[in-house]
């Protein structure tokens, strides 16, 4: 009887212990998901499943688009594009280098990281910068031979949240 009961909790153990074991399991790449990269290419190919056999559904034609992976394959990328957009990209087509997006209004690239220093420039909406670092709600930005600070929130691509599902 103990046995039947000790096997029993076991199993039950068992059971509850899958969806955590899931979770700690590393992804294919061994990076975790959600996280930002960027398009390698002026064109790439987004698809409706993970491999050349599904359906086209767009092709981007912006390099160093920021991107967010929400979630992987062995060679297959789920990506959310700053519009709002998912769809699968092959792994070569994208790079671990990030960048951000402007967004509307402008946002205002500023000399250092706080609100009340001198803005250098304004990221146009829709504009492509290099992001360095962020630290404090502040992102590290260059466009151009324009450098500064950006507060996360007024770009796509510096927050952690998952954009899309």
């Amino acid at each position: 009887m103990a046995a039947r009961l000790f096997k029993a909790l076991a199993l039950i153990g068992l059971f509850c212990a899958a969806p955590a074991l899931a979770a700690d399991r590393p992804t294919p790449s061994g990076l975790p998901v959600p996280r930002y990269v960027s398009l390698k290419f002026g064109q790439v190919n987004a698809r409706a499943g993970p491999g050349d056999d599904y359906k086209l559904l767009w092709v981007y034609t912006a390099r160093s688009l920021p991107v967010q992976v929400i979630a992987e394959t062995r060679e297959w990328r789920r990506i959310c594009d700053p519009q709002g957009g998912a769809a699968w990209v092959h792994m070569r087509t994208i790079d671990g280098r990030r960048s951000v997006f402007g967004g509307n209004p402008p946002a205002e690239i500023h000399a250092r990281s706080k609100p009340q220093s001198r803005i250098v420039a304004y990221l146009r909406p829709r504009a492509i910068a290099s992001l360095d670092r962020c630290k404090d709600g502040w992102c590290r930005v260059k466009v151009d031979n324009v450098k500064g600070w950006v507060a996360a929130s007024s770009v796509w691509g510096a927050t952690e949240t998952p954009q899309c599902r």
